[in-house]
């Protein structure tokens, strides 16, 4: 029983003074300082490790110094809504022959199309539902575009 204390107490004295070791070498205007201080110091390092902190102290002077690349915004993703009649996915069920449901999407008919747009002179490419072509063939593309809150200018 007194060896196994007196192991564990070597091993404990063993880390302490290994860990001390690693220990950065403490300045010797810093060594005038209390303990609180130096730890105080040292958390303080150890959290602004990666700043570059200019000595007037200002908080607008603190840059990081590696700044990470810039990326590119990515481009969005065309979601299967269509933007003038604003149709989406149904959930729905899938009926097997043993009447086993499972869980499955039914998506809209949206088509890529390029429309004549007579107020702007151009063809505007659009991805639109049926629904929204056979609208727009009826009551014009301006109308359904202003109907739908669309600026057909940004497109």
């Amino acid at each position: 029983m007194a060896t196994l204390m007196a192991s564990s107490v070597g091993i404990l004295s063993s880390r302490t003074h290994l860990s001390s070791s690693t220990r950065p070498p403490i300045s010797p205007s810093l060594k005038t300082t209390s303990f609180a201080s130096v730890a105080d110091l040292r958390f303080v390092c150890s959290q602004l490790s990666g700043l570059q902190i200019s000595h007037t102290h200002s908080a607008h002077l603190v840059r990081p110094i590696c700044v990470p690349p810039t990326k590119l915004p990515l481009q969005p993703v065309a979601r299967r809504i269509c933007p003038f009649t604003g149709k989406k996915a149904n959930k729905a069920n899938r009926v097997s022959h043993s009447n086993h449901k499972t869980k499955r999407l039914q998506f809209v008919n949206l088509q890529y199309k390029r429309i004549w747009w007579e107020a702007g002179n151009r063809f505007v490419k659009l991805r639109l539902s049926t629904k929204a072509i056979k609208t727009i063939e009826k009551n014009g593309l301006d109308a359904v575009a202003k109907k739908a809150g669309i600026d057909l200018r940004k497109l």
